[in-house]
């Protein structure tokens, strides 16, 4: 597989994965350290609960490159809970074009509405994403 994502056309597609395909992608991408990978049947739950998943892979191969699951209700609102890309392709605008179909899939009446992992605010304000001062959230038990 080619490092750099500008030398293929990666296939961008709403669909659904399995945990197993998930975890891989997860801890390929560094998002792995913040998600509890090691617990398919809850990974399982997390994909099963969401009802927006825009993947990318590579042709050919099919492998997954990047995911982008979120929850939505097609009206209002759109939480975009998990945006991993495989770090050997970080860099090359896949996680921008992620969130944009999930905000074309979501439609133009949803916010669009995430929690940045720490080392991940420095990408968000680098792709221009609007940061908000009154998000509140109480963090879960386990």
């Amino acid at each position: 597989m080619q490092k750099s994502a500008h030398h293929m056309e990666l296939v961008y597609q709403r669909e659904t994965v399995d945990a197993a395909e998930f975890a891989d992608v997860l801890n390929r991408s560094g998002l792995g350290e913040r998600r509890p990978v090691a617990d398919l049947g809850r990974l399982q739950r997390m994909l099963d609960g969401a009802n927006l998943t825009i993947t990318a892979r590579a042709p050919g191969s099919h492998a997954l490159i990047g995911i982008a699951r979120s929850l939505t209700d097609w009206s209002y609102a759109c939480y975009l809970s998990d945006l991993a890309v495989d770090r050997a392709f970080q860099g090359h605008g896949i996680g921008t074009k992620l969130i944009a179909l999930t905000r074309e899939f979501a439609g133009e009446e949803c916010i669009c509405l995430l929690l940045a992992a720490p080392d991940a605010v420095p990408f968000y304000k680098k792709i221009g994403m609007p940061a908000s001062e009154r998000a509140f959230l109480y963090p879960r038990v386990k």
